[in-house]
């Protein structure tokens, strides 16, 4: 569905009185070389959360290693003033947005993510992808969505768009599953609308909980940067500005409409 950014705000606003807890949110903390195929590339990061994350990685054409494929790092929020990654539990209902810019002379993937308790660093994206422009969300808990093939749309390498999440616990039941829903921002807000999740494993809970993203959860962003042995220069970049987090319910009334409202930069 189409919309404004006011429509963010809207879901935001019926998550706020269902959360039981989040963590306070003071930084974020980056984790570099997840994936180090290529050992020898020149990484490098900017972290000012929330006005800027920036990860770059430089001369990525393989380290003659073997395993050539990608290296991969994300950042976390973080409970602590950027020391480590904040812990997301089952019903923390929350809102994470922010303005990502991919670029360079390089191909990979960036976004953002809610990563489950099996996998914290990798899985759950909310993925952009410079090769084709695919913009989809899959892995981990999240229910799968893509904005190609529901809108067909593509991300084009050196553009800003915004782009965000509302993770609503609702009851944490069959009847009532946590919810959540994606948007996209290229001038024009599209939304997936709020998808439900499906039950974890009964087997494993406790202590990670059903119906929802489940206990241990962690949430930020990430870039992949994929390698080419032929291009000394290859190499990609992925910028985070203007980051909201929105914890429910004590923020949402604070962070004001404006701060949601729709942004395009070129």
């Amino acid at each position: 569905m189409r919309g404004s950014g006011i429509a963010s705000v809207a879901v935001l606003a019926a998550a706020a009185g269902t959360a039981l807890a989040q963590p306070n949110i003071n930084g974020a903390v980056i984790n570099s070389r997840i994936f180090n195929d290529d050992s020898d590339s020149v990484f490098s990061s900017v972290n000012n959360y929330p006005a800027e994350i920036t990860l770059s990685d430089a001369h990525v054409n393989g380290d003659g290693m073997g395993g050539e494929w990608a290296n991969f790092h994300n950042w976390r929020l973080s409970a602590d003033g950027g020391v480590s990654a904040a812990v997301f539990n089952n019903g923390d209902s929350f809102g994470l947005f922010a303005d990502l810019t991919i670029g360079g002379p390089g191909n990979g993937e960036a976004g953002l993510s809610l990563a489950p308790w099996w996998s914290h660093d990798v899985d759950g994206r909310f993925n952009l992808r410079t090769t084709d422009g695919e913009i989809a969300i899959f892995g981990g808990r999240l229910p799968f969505y893509s904005f190609t093939g529901a809108y067909g749309l593509h991300y084009a390498a050196g553009t800003t768009v915004r782009i965000g999440m509302v993770y609503n616990a609702n009851g944490l039941s069959a009847g009532d599953p946590a919810t959540i829903e994606y948007f996209y921002n290229d001038g024009t807000q599209y939304s997936s609308g709020a998808l439900n999740f499906d039950m974890g494993n009964p087997a494993e809970d406790p202590p990670y909980g059903l119906w929802g993203m489940l206990n241990d959860a962690r949430v930020g962003g990430y870039m992949q940067v994929f390698i080419d042995q032929n291009n000394p220069d290859n190499g990609l970049s992925a910028t985070w500005g203007h980051i909201d987090y929105i914890p429910a319910p004590g923020s949402l009334a604070l962070l004001g409409l404006g701060a949601l409202a729709s942004r395009r930069r070129r």
